[in-house]
């Protein structure tokens, strides 16, 4: 059902992980999921540095990023992603339990293409990660560069 392409969902909490996962599955996303843990873990599975050394660098689709993670935050994390020209244009949805206005206006001003709260009802979780991949996957286009 959906477009060649990978999430990268970046997600420190097993359960969320695992309520994502499942949500994208009941959708029909069959896309590659790619998960890492923490912001350090995220720059390295993205530049292709430490424990990814090697792996190549071919971006994910989109990356679905938790803005509170151990070691280096989500904010760090989409910061270093905008300033390199590599991932500038890397689409990037803050996926977060945040609800303060502070996070959003700094999600945004450094280039966040969405800010989606996790909803704490299991059933609105589900169908929000459905719509997510549902829109990333298959109705939002990119240049070929990006692909």
């Amino acid at each position: 059902m959906m477009q060649n392409g990978t999430i990268l969902l970046v997600e420190d909490s097993p359960d969320d992980e695992a309520l994502i996962l499942r949500a994208l599955h009941k959708a029909n996303v069959t896309n590659k999921i790619d998960i890492v843990r923490d912001g350090a873990e995220a720059l390295d599975y993205i530049f292709g540095t430490g424990a990814y050394e090697g792996r190549g660098v071919t971006h994910p689709t989109v990356t679905l990023l938790d803005l509170k993670l151990p070691k280096v935050d989500g904010l760090e994390v989409l910061k270093r992603l905008r300033e390199d020209a590599r991932t500038k244009q890397h689409p990037v949805v803050m996926l977060t339990s945040s609800n303060e206005q502070e996070d959003m206006i700094r999600s945004y001003s450094l280039g966040v293409n969405s800010y989606v709260r996790k909803p704490i009802e299991f059933g609105q979780f589900t169908q929000t990660v459905a719509e997510l991949g549902l829109y990333w996957l298959l109705l939002n286009q990119v240049p070929a560069h990006m692909r």
